[in-house]
C-alpha cells in the first residue's frame, strides 16, 4: 500500500480512498506502518479516506461516482452519510434504500488517518445537495474542535449520530475494530447535548428521525394531534408522546365541531381523534385538512389500520395528495400498520413525502427528537463569558502534574490538587486541612474553631459515606 500511495503522489494524485487493512486497528506495528502511510499522504499534499474502509459514493448527477466495494446503490437524495465500520457502511446504505431514504454522498473513514468526521462536516455544510448529516462514531479525533463545527453548522443542518463504546464492553470492541479509543461516555452526551448533536442509541433510531428529518419542515412546537381509526393504537401514541415530553392538546370547542361535521357520532375528537373503522379516505382527506389548518397544534400523526383490501393503497394516495396541497408548515407523520404491504402502490405526487412508521412509539421518537432539535436551533447563541482573577496556567500545571503521577489510565485527583484547580479559577470551598493522625486532627479543629467535618482519604474510599469514613 505505501508503495502505491507514494507512486500516487508522484502521479501527482490529489486524492486517495486505502480499503486496504492490515493498520493501526491491527497493534503497535500496524499503527507504525499506518504513520509511515500518512506521512508519505501529507509530504505528497494529498488527502486520504481509510485506511480500512469500503469506500465513497456521491449521487450528484454532475459528477456521479460508486468508489465503494459494497453491492447497493441508494437512491439520490439529501442525506449525507458516514460510517467508522465498513461492513456496517454497507447495512446502513441497504437500510436506507429500503427506507427510500435519498444519499447525496457516503464516506466510509475506516480508521480516520487524515479524513476525519469533522473534515467531512466541512466539506457538508457548504455542500447544497445535502440538507440532513448522519455519522455512525466509534471515536473522536479531536472534541472541541468536532463540537465547535457542529454547533455552527447545526444550526443550519441536522446532525444525527450513533455513538457506539458507550460501555466498557464497546469501548473495548471499538478499540480493537478501527483502532478506535472510545470516548469516556458522560463528556460524550455532554458535548453532543451542547453542539445540538441529535444521538441515537441505535441505527434504527437513526433512521427513524431521519426520515422525518429529510421530508418534513421541522416541528414549531411540542403540541401534537393523533388522527387514528383504530382507539388502541391512538392510545398508544398519546402514551408514548406524553412519555417523551410532547403535548396532546385538548381540541377546541370549534375544531371538535368542525371534525364532527365528517365523521359518525361515535367518533372522539378530544385529541386522540378516533374516527371509528368504518372512516374512509373521504373522512380522512376533510379531518386532516381541519387539523393542519388549525393553529392549535404544531405537528400531526397519521395512523391507519386497513380494514379492507386496497385499503392501504388508497389511504398513502390520500397522504400524499393532502401533504401535497398542504401549506400550514406543519409536521406530519403517518403510521400505517400494514396488513398487506403489496397493495401500497402509490401513484407519484409532487410535494414533500410523509414518513412513515411501523407503529406508534417510533413515530413519537423520531418527533420528539425533532422538537428537541428544533428548540436548540431556536436558543440564542450566547456568549463565552471571560472572567478576571483566573490563573488557567496554575491550573494546568497542577493537571498535568498529577497526571504524571497517575500513569496513562489516569485516576482521581488528591484533594488539595482539587482545591489548587478549584482555587486556580476562584471557586470558593470550605477551609480544610490533612491530618495524619488524631492530635494533630484535634489541633486543626480548634484551629479552624466551630464544628467540623471528619473525613477518610483513600483511594479505596472514592464514595466515603460508604465505608463510614465521614464523621
Amino acid at each position: 500500500v505505501v508503495e502505491a500511495v507514494r507512486e500516487c503522489g508522484q502521479k501527482g494524485v490529489k486524492g486517495l480512498v486505502v480499503i486496504s487493512a492490515g493498520f493501526s486497528e491491527t497493534g503497535d506495528q500496524g499503527r507504525a506502518l499506518e504513520s509511515q502511510l500518512l506521512a508519505v499522504v501529507r509530504g505528497a499534499g494529498m488527502r486520504m479516506v481509510g485506511p480500512n474502509c469500503m469506500g465513497v459514493l456521491n449521487t450528484d448527477p454532475v459528477v456521479s461516482m460508486d468508489g465503494q466495494f459494497g453491492p447497493l446503490r441508494p437512491p439520490r437524495g439529501n442525506v449525507a452519510m458516514s460510517s467508522q465500520s465498513g461492513a456496517l457502511g454497507i447495512a446502513i446504505l441497504d437500510y436506507a434504500r429500503r427506507l427510500d431514504i435519498g444519499i447525496s454522498s457516503f464516506v466510509s473513514m475506516g480508521n480516520k488517518a487524515d479524513v476525519s468526521s469533522t473534515d467531512l462536516l466541512l466539506y457538508w455544510e457548504g455542500d447544497p445537495r445535502t440538507d440532513v448529516i448522519l455519522l455512525y462514531l466509534e471515536s473522536f479525533g479531536h472534541p472541541r474542535r468536532f463540537s465547535r463545527i457542529a454547533r455552527r453548522i447545526g444550526k443550519k443542518k441536522p446532525i444525527v449520530v450513533v455513538k457506539s463504546g458507550r460501555t466498557d464492553a464497546g469501548a473495548r470492541a471499538a478499540s480493537s475494530h478501527t483502532g478506535a479509543l472510545a470516548s469516556v461516555e458522560v463528556a460524550v452526551s455532554a458535548l453532543f447535548r451542547q453542539a445540538g448533536v441529535i444521538r441515537t442509541d441505535t441505527l434504527e433510531e437513526l433512521f427513524e428521525v431521519t426520515s422525518l428529518l429529510a421530508n418534513q419542515p421541522l416541528p414549531r412546537g411540542r403540541r401534537v394531534a393523533v388522527l387514528t381509526n383504530a382507539g388502541g393504537p391512538g392510545i398508544l401514541a398519546a402514551d408514548a408522546l406524553a412519555s417523551e415530553g410532547l403535548e396532546l392538546p385538548l381540541l377546541s370547542d370549534a375544531l371538535q365541531e368542525r371534525l364532527r361535521e365528517h365523521l359518525s357520532p361515535e367518533a372522539a375528537v378530544g385529541n386522540p381523534v378516533d374516527m371509528i373503522a368504518s372512516a374512509g379516505r373521504d373522512q380522512y382527506r376533510a379531518c386532516m385538512e381541519e387539523l393542519l389548518g388549525s393553529d392549535e397544534i404544531d405537528a400531526l400523526i397519521v395512523i391507519f389500520i386497513p380494514t379492507s383490501p386496497g385499503g392501504l393503497g388508497e389511504m398513502k394516495q390520500v397522504i400524499a395528495e393532502v401533504s401535497a396541497d398542504d401549506a400550514s408548515g406543519k409536521t406530519m407523520l403517518t403510521v400505517l400498520m400494514e396488513a398487506d404491504p403489496e397493495d401500497a402502490e402509490v401513484e407519484h405526487v409532487e410535494g414533500p413525502r410523509v414518513p412513515s412508521y411501523d407503529f406508534p412509539e417510533p413515530a413519537a421518537r423520531a418527533l420528539a427528537r425533532a422538537v428537541r432539535y428544533a428548540e436548540w436551533r431556536e436558543k440564542p447563541e450566547g456568549r463565552v463569558l471571560e472572567f478576571e482573577h483566573t490563573d488557567v496556567d496554575a491550573a494546568q500545571d497542577m493537571i498535568w502534574e498529577a497526571l504524571s503521577r497517575l500513569g496513562p489510565d489516569g485516576g482521581w485527583l488528591e484533594p488539595k490538587e482539587v482545591e489548587a484547580v478549584l482555587g486556580a479559577f476562584g471557586v470558593r470551598f470550605a477551609r480544610s486541612a490533612v491530618a495524619s493522625d488524631a492530635e494533630e486532627a484535634v489541633a486543626v479543629a480548634a484551629e479552624i474553631g466551630g464544628p467540623v467535618v471528619l473525613k477518610v482519604i483513600s483511594p479505596s474510599a472514592l464514595h466515603k459515606s460508604d465505608v463510614g469514613g465521614i464523621v
